[in-house]
């Protein structure tokens, strides 16, 4: 299609008057009467044209290729320098001046007017010896104007392509694949995400943690259900594995946000990415007397253990020194070598309730073990790093965890500068030939960016069986980039602790947080029942089925025929026999 237009063949590049072959000739060069005549348009009289420009001096005729052909006269002096070919008489003086670089000229003129091809092309066309044709064509590459590789389908050998041609034909083939892309609906990527995350892959073993991390790294993770429900959905997790990666400094964990009193999201973070990715402590941190102590004190002394911490804030009451220690770790100043301390923090209590302050004595509270620093030292680099390489390692990292980008999955994480400041990138990405571009997703936004396979795997049906995920889980879509189904009696929301079960991309279950109220989206009730005893925990109460009280619910009998015990609350679902013998 490029190469019809380069050559004029196009109904739109034909020519319809004389002046049109003039300029027909300058571009293409040398052509004779029926390569002419193919490149009017149908019914002009172009042996009336030609006679009238030969007479005007506009046009001579020349022997190339043991063949008359028409050739504009201002590329007489070229043809004769490059090619050999006599001038006709009655050219002007002036138009026979030698030409600068006649042999770049007209190679340079046929990779202008040609899609890739070959020296060999090059040389039958013009009849140069091929030796001459390749010392030109690496001369011009030298020079940004052509390109060397392979191009075309079954092509045979080196390639070339001159840089503008080989823009358009890029232009062309994204555009190409992008209109042949159909877009799914929403359901289709809420199926493929869970299978993109490499949910209930399986697998025990530091380096499948490593590739689970490296997915999520940088995404706000609730802390609560990391090693409860997001890391134990994607593999056989042992808290040891994790442990062992932040003790070899390979993992480490920032703070986010807090999450009432006794959680938070945090961001997990391969070491050497962490200049990289993170976006650095929040920008209205957290100021005190204590704060500052600490803040100073990690400065000068580096990483620091809870009592040299609490010394440093003036003693007093512990807990006064844990609560801004954990202020500053929401603010994502400070972080600690080891989880325990966030194990402690989301798992027990903080701090309790004391009728006066308790000296810290002998023992670390649980929430202040190990050893404390500033995230300042995770961000330092030898050398500066540009906003650009920070924009592509961050463009990069979203890809990878969604493997389709879109502009409601960079807003559901707060990327600082939002899809906007990464849409740049992306396209640059997209020009490289190293992602795609389309409509991928109806109602995600009309730019989506796509790595190689990921379109394929999105539009192939999703894995039968029922997923149950957190409802805040990156791998969970609904509330975030697909919108949630709308419901009679509630809405879904993406509270911690809230668990969602899909069934190839539907959501067909939502348990809030506790498990005692849930939302039902599908209509079969085997399929609500199975997913309920998927995301209700054991011995928890159902108090409320899609509004109405459990007892009173529809689902009552089916319930209670799986096994789910009658209370005066609602209905319970039992322990196994086996948990109930222990």
């Amino acid at each position: 299609e490029v190469e019809l237009e380069l050559q004029h063949l196009t109904d739109r590049r034909k020519v319809r008057s004389a002046d049109g072959v003039t300029d027909l000739l300058r571009d293409i060069g040398p052509l004779t009467t029926a390569e002419v005549t193919a490149r009017a348009i149908d019914g002009y009289a172009v042996g009336e044209w030609l006679a009238s420009l030969h007479d005007a001096r506009r046009v001579v005729t020349v022997r190339l290729g043991g063949e008359d052909r028409h050739a504009a006269v201002e590329d007489v002096a070229r043809l004769r320098d490059a090619l050999g070919v006599a001038p006709p008489p009655g050219v002007a003086a002036t138009l026979l001046e030698p030409a600068t670089d006649p042999l770049g000229d007209v190679v340079g003129r046929f990779a202008r007017t040609h899609g890739p091809f070959t020296a060999q092309d090059v040389s039958g066309a013009l009849g140069l010896p091929p030796a001459v044709v390749a010392e030109v064509l690496h001369r011009l590459e030298a020079s940004g104007k052509v390109a060397s590789g392979a191009y075309r389908p079954g092509g045979d050998g080196q390639e070339w392509v001159d840089l503008g041609v080989l823009r358009r034909l890029r232009r062309r083939s994204l555009a190409k694949l992008r209109s042949e892309i159909e877009a799914v609906e929403p359901q289709a990527l809420a199926g493929f995400l869970p299978a993109w995350h490499g949910v209930g892959g399986g697998g025990s073993h530091r380096d499948r943690l490593l590739e689970h991390i490296r997915r999520l790294q940088g995404a706000p993770l609730v802390a609560s259900i990391l090693e409860r429900e997001l890391l134990p959905v994607r593999m056989d997790y042992s808290p040891s594995l994790l442990d062992e990666l932040l003790a070899t400094g390979e993992v480490v964990w920032v703070g986010r946000e807090p999450l009432g009193t006794k959680d938070g999201r945090i961001a997990l973070y391969l070491r050497d990415h962490v200049p990289l990715l993170h976006a650095g402590p929040a920008a209205d941190p957290p100021s005190g007397e204590v704060h500052d102590a600490l803040r100073s004190h990690l400065a000068t002394r580096g990483a620091s253990f809870f009592r040299d911490l609490y010394a440093a804030a003036g003693g007093g009451d512990p807990d006064t020194t844990l609560a801004a220690l954990w202020d500053l770790v929401w603010a994502g100043e400070v972080t600690n070598d080891t989880l325990a301390p966030l194990r402690a923090f989301t798992w027990g209590t903080r701090r309790g309730r004391r009728r006066g302050p308790t000296p810290i004595g002998s023992t670390t509270p649980p929430a202040g073990t190990g050893r404390w620093y500033l995230t300042t030292e995770l961000s330092s680099t030898a050398v500066p790093l540009t906003p650009e390489q920070r924009g592509t390692a961050m463009a990069e990292q979203l890809l990878e965890r969604h493997g389709i980008v879109t502009r409601p999955a960079v807003a559901a994480e707060g990327v600082p500068g939002g899809f906007a400041a990464h849409y740049p990138i992306l396209a640059a990405m997209e020009d490289a030939g190293r992602i795609r571009r389309g409509y991928f997703v109806e109602g995600a936004g009309g730019a989506q960016f796509a790595v190689p396979g990921a379109v394929d795997r999105l539009r192939a049906e999703a894995p039968q069986g029922l997923v149950m995920l957190a409802a805040t889980d990156p791998a969970q879509a609904y509330g975030a980039v697909v919108p949630w189904p709308e419901h009679p009696t509630g809405k879904p929301t993406r509270r911690a602790g809230a668990r969602c079960v899909l069934d190839q991309g539907a959501l067909v279950l939502h348990v809030e947080p506790g498990g005692s109220r849930v939302l039902t989206f599908s209509s079969d009730r085997a399929t609500v029942v199975a997913a309920i005893e998927l995301a209700v925990p054991t011995g928890t109460t159902i108090t409320t089925v899609d509004g109405e009280a459990a007892l009173s619910s529809a689902l009552r009998p089916t319930l209670e025929a799986a096994g789910f015990a009658v209370g005066y609350k609602g209905l319970t679902r039992r322990r196994e026999r086996s948990r109930a013998r222990g």
